[in-house]
């Protein structure tokens, strides 16, 4: 990977990532209003505003900005594996994304997003860029968020790419999981069936210590001004397929034995029988 860019933010402080009350985050003015959101059921809700979040992998992020505006989550270190200029040539787009998250973290004392370049998700809280610097390995986040998790066409052979896509998912698990705070959460969403399902991710969580607490259909409507990023970048015409209107399921992850968090038991009683909410 080249080497990152500096990204202009705030001095980092000596307790980043403080949870105090908070206030409405004011939206930009090119916003769509955020009313419809309150209508999302309670069980596909995977934060509450004073959540500490790590976003691994993102793309051109908008998810990002749609959890600061629509959700009005302000804790938030949002990283990319590609280098500041990679990412502006994939997704022109995203310095816009980007420019709007930091002008709301000078802007607001509340907000604390800082963005990341050049971040492997199998290599969190590790030594240099790749780990994401000592903001990832200070730990202690609510939520670890992997979107879409895909390693791009490294091969066109079936076999080779499920198992190259496994080892992903397997080293983003193990090096995820020291960062949670206590009853923290994994949380994936994945694209339903071929070649996806065969990828097992319920299996592989399993045998390095996770358990599914619980898994729901992805609704991108939740996420307003949310659009999902191909790995090979923007795709232009009529082969450009839209993610966000893919089936896609999310899968909860929770260390196994330890208790979860306030806000992963919502809407819990079903899952005696069944993790799986529709």
């Amino acid at each position: 990977m080249g080497k990152a860019k500096k990204s202009k933010h705030r001095p980092i402080q000596s307790s980043p990532y403080s949870k105090a009350q908070h206030k409405t985050v004011q939206k930009p003015k090119s916003q769509p209003s955020a009313s419809h959101s309150s209508n999302t059921p309670a069980s596909t809700l995977l934060f509450d505003p004073s959540d500490r979040i790590l976003l691994v992998g993102e793309g051109d992020f908008s998810f990002a900005q749609s959890l600061l505006h629509q959700h009005n989550c302000t804790l938030l270190l949002a990283t990319c594996y590609d280098s500041a200029s990679a990412l502006a040539e994939k997704y022109p787009q995203s310095s816009r994304h980007i420019s709007e998250l930091e002008e709301a973290s000078r802007e607001n004392e509340e907000v604390d997003i800082r963005i990341r370049y050049g971040v492997d998700a199998t290599k969190l809280g590790r030594g240099g860029v790749a780990g994401g610097g000592k903001d990832v390995r200070k730990g202690n986040f609510d939520r670890i968020i992997f979107n879409f998790p895909h390693v791009g066409g490294l091969t066109k052979d079936v076999n080779r790419q499920v198992r190259y896509n496994q080892e992903l998912l397997v080293g983003f698990f193990k090096s995820a999981m020291p960062l949670l705070t206590s009853g923290g959460s994994v949380v994936v969403t994945l694209f339903e069936g071929e070649p996806y399902e065969l990828w097992n991710i319920r299996d592989l969580a399993r045998h390095v210590g996770l358990k599914v607490g619980r898994s729901f259909k992805f609704q991108a409507d939740a996420y307003p001004g949310y659009k999902h990023a191909r790995t090979i970048g923007n795709i232009h015409g009529d082969g450009g397929w839209k993610g966000e209107d893919r089936d896609a399921r999310t899968y909860v992850f929770e260390i196994k034995d330890v208790e979860p968090s306030l806000s992963t038991r919502g809407n819990r009683k079903r899952e005696a029988n069944s993790s799986e909410e529709d």
